[in-house]
C-alpha cells in the first residue's frame, strides 16, 4: 500500500503570502516556521522575501541553508535550550523572546548584549484552535523583565503575545494592544522606549466555512498599533494562513464498516499520522472533504484513521459519496498547516509523502510587463 500524500500548491502559498502584504503592508511578515517547513515551502517564501519565525536552532540552520540572513530571523519560543541560544546567536541571530528571569540569565550568558523581547499573557480570546496558556506573564511582570533584561547588559527590544490559532475574531487584537500601550506608558518613566511588536500569529485559514477578510483584521491592528505612546516596529507571525490552504492530503479508503447504524470510513491517514489537529480541536476543525467518485447521492460518514487507537477519528458526520469502496480516494483540503510535522509513524504506518505543485513560470514581455 502506498503512503498518504499531501500535495502542496506553491502558488497558493504565494498568494497567501501576497494578499497578507497587501492587507498589512506596514506590518513586518514573519512565516512561523514550526507550521510546515517543507525546504520547497519555505525556499519559495524566502524567495518572495517573507521573513522568519524560529522555534530552534535545527530551524534555522534550514533557513541558513537557504541564504536567510540570521540577522532577519526572529527566535520567538520564550523557553530555549541554552545551547540553541548560544548556536543562534554564534550564527548572528540577535533577537529572542522570552518570559522569565531563568530565561533573561541564559541570554544573557549565551547572547550577550542581544535584543530581548517579552513575552504577554493574554486572556482567553475563544480561538478555534485555542492555545494553553503555556506562555506569557502580567503586565507588572513584563515590565520589571525588561527592566531586569537591561540591568543585564540586553536590549529590553519589546513585547509579543499570541491570541491563539485559527482566530475568526479580527477584534481579539484590540485588547493585547491596549495592554501593550499600558506597558509602554509603565516604562516610559524609566527611560525604556519599546522598538517592537510581535502581534504574534492565529491569523485564519479557510476550513469549513469563510474566515473573515483580511482587511478586518488589518484594520483592527492598524488602529491599535497608532493608539501606541510612539511608533515601533510590528511583525506578525502567521503560519496555517499562508499554507493551510495550499495543501491537500489524498487518503485512501482502506475499510468500510457500519456499526450501530452508522458509516465508518477508515482511511490510511488518520489523527496519528497526518492529522494530529482533529484530536487536539476534538474533531471540530472541519477539512473540506471530498471523494473521487464525486457521486450526486451522499451520506454522512465517520472519517476516521488506520491505527488501532480508537480515538484516530478525523472527522464525524460529514458527507462522502454512496457507493465509497475500498480503494477509492477522499480528498481533505487545508491540510497544508501542522500535518506533516505532527506526523509519525504510530502502529507502523507512514506520514505522508509530500509532492510539490510548481507555481506557473512568469514571463516578463519586452514591455516589462509580466505574463
Amino acid at each position: 500500500m502506498s503512503a498518504p500524500r499531501l500535495v502542496m500548491d506553491l502558488a497558493r502559498v504565494g498568494a497567501a503570502y501576497r494578499a497578507m502584504r497587501a492587507a498589512m503592508p506596514e506590518v513586518g511578515v514573519h512565516y512561523a516556521m514550526k507550521c510546515n517547513p517543507h525546504p520547497r515551502v519555505v525556499g519559495h517564501l524566502a524567495a518572495l522575501g517573507c521573513g522568519f519565525e524560529i522555534a530552534s536552532a535545527a530551524e534555522l540552520e534550514q533557513l541558513l541553508a537557504l541564504g536567510v540572513p540570521a540577522g532577519e530571523v526572529l527566535f520567538s519560543n520564550p523557553v530555549k535550550p541554552e545551547t540553541h541560544i548560544a548556536r543562534a546567536f554564534a550564527a548572528g541571530v540577535r533577537r529572542f523572546a522570552f518570559d522569565s528571569a531563568d530565561e533573561l540569565a541564559k541570554l544573557e550568558r549565551s547572547a550577550p548584549g542581544s535584543s530581548a523581547y517579552v513575552r504577554l499573557a493574554v486572556p482567553d480570546l475563544h480561538s478555534e484552535v485555542p492555545s494553553e496558556g503555556k506562555f506569557g506573564v502580567d503586565l507588572g511582570t513584563a515590565a520589571q523583565l525588561l527592566l531586569d533584561a537591561r540591568d543585564r547588559g540586553l536590549d529590553p527590544h519589546g513585547v509579543t503575545f499570541h491570541v491563539g490559532s485559527q482566530m475568526m475574531h479580527p477584534g481579539a487584537w484590540a485588547p493585547p494592544l491596549e495592554m501593550v500601550a499600558e506597558l509602554m506608558d509603565k516604562l516610559e518613566p524609566e527611560d525604556v522606549r519599546l522598538k517592537l511588536v510581535d502581534l504574534g500569529g492565529g491569523f485564519p485559514a479557510r476550513y469549513d466555512g469563510d474566515p473573515p477578510p483580511l482587511a478586518e483584521y488589518a484594520a483592527v491592528i492598524r488602529a491599535g498599533l497608532s493608539a501606541l505612546p510612539h511608533p515601533v516596529h510590528a511583525v506578525v507571525e502567521p503560519g496555517r494562513a499562508l499554507v493551510a490552504e495550499a495543501g491537500t492530503l489524498i487518503g485512501t479508503v482502506i475499510g468500510i464498516a457500519d456499526r450501530r447504524g452508522r458509516r465508518w470510513v477508515h482511511l490510511d491517514v488518520g489523527a496519528f499520522n497526518g492529522l494530529m489537529e482533529s484530536l487536539e480541536t476534538g474533531n471540530q476543525l472541519r477539512f473540506p472533504v471530498s471523494d473521487d467518485l464525486s457521486a450526486p447521492h451522499r451520506q454522512l460518514c465517520q472519517l476516521t484513521g488506520p491505527t488501532c487507537d480508537s480515538q484516530d477519528t478525523i472527522l464525524f458526520d460529514v458527507e462522502l459519496s454512496q457507493g465509497l469502496a475500498t480503494g477509492d480516494r477522499v480528498y481533505l483540503g487545508s491540510a497544508g498547516a501542522y500535518t506533516t510535522v505532527y506526523a509519525s509513524g504510530f502502529n507502523g504506518f507512514d506520514p505522508p509523502v509530500v509532492d510539490i505543485a510548481e507555481p506557473p513560470i512568469e514571463r516578463v514581455r519586452g514591455n516589462g510587463e509580466r505574463q
